[in-house]
């Protein structure tokens, strides 16, 4: 599986996902790589940067109780709490059944214990308050007060899963901001960090021209003048 290094992660935290999303489109034909239906918990407290470690859930049979028993070690749950790897992102597919909750105060302080960086769910969360007061950045459809295995069972750890109707692999990387949460495809990852970077900087400057009273057209997008300009303000900026 492909990696992706420290130093990209660290680039990725220097930009929104705005600016992610709209590379993804524009460079590589992916349209919707942004997790929809999904709202931060604590809006003050959202932004984090990741790979996904990914739990898979499917819809409750009851015969099958005891395979969704916490205290089951095969329950995915469980295995997800002993193996997930300091500065993940955990990402649930929930089914989009955001009636029950995947997480509550106790599984989340778990979770903070392994070094998590955030959590992502299509689903709901339980024990709201608690969570926004340990501080665990935490996107999904919102507040609920049943526990999961009253609908869901949690099925398998670190497959390919569909969260929010996105497909995000393990090691995907997650990237998270007041806007929402983007994925991008670890292999691209890198690329990706290098020219978001670079867009920030000249939509930096772009918004300056506006501001200053520049005309649109010509500047957003900006023609081949207007980024000589730019490049030429960039290499003074050094």
């Amino acid at each position: 599986m492909t990696a992706c290094s420290p130093e990209t992660i660290e680039l990725l935290k220097k930009v929104p996902t705005a600016a992610i999303t709209g590379l993804l489109l524009k460079k590589y034909g992916l349209r919707m790589r942004a997790i929809p239906g999904i709202s931060a918990i604590d809006p003050a407290n959202c932004r984090f940067v990741g790979p996904a470690f990914t739990l898979r859930y499917v819809p409750m049979r009851e015969d099958l109780a005891l395979a969704i028993d916490i205290g089951n070690p095969a329950n995915a749950m469980l295995q997800a709490t002993q193996q997930i790897p300091a500065g993940s992102v955990f990402v649930m597919d929930m089914c989009g059944n955001g009636a029950v909750g995947g997480l509550g105060d106790v599984l989340t302080t778990r979770m903070q214990v392994r070094g998590v960086v955030g959590v992502v769910a299509d689903g709901g969360m339980r024990d709201v308050a608690e969570i926004r007061t340990l501080g665990m950045p935490t996107y999904c459809k919102g507040p609920a007060a049943p526990a999961s295995p009253s609908a869901l069972i949690p099925i398998a750890i670190q497959q390919p899963i569909g969260c929010g109707g996105v497909l995000i692999y393990p090691g995907d990387i997650i990237v998270a901001d007041e806007d929402g949460v983007a994925v991008i495809p670890v292999h691209l990852a890198e690329e990706v960090a290098k020219q978001a970077i670079e867009k920030e900087a000249l939509d930096g400057w772009v918004r300056e021209r506006v501001a200053e009273g520049g005309d649109i057209l010509g500047l957003y997008p900006p023609n081949e003048a207007n980024l000589e300009k730019f490049r030429a303000w960039k290499a003074g900026q050094g």
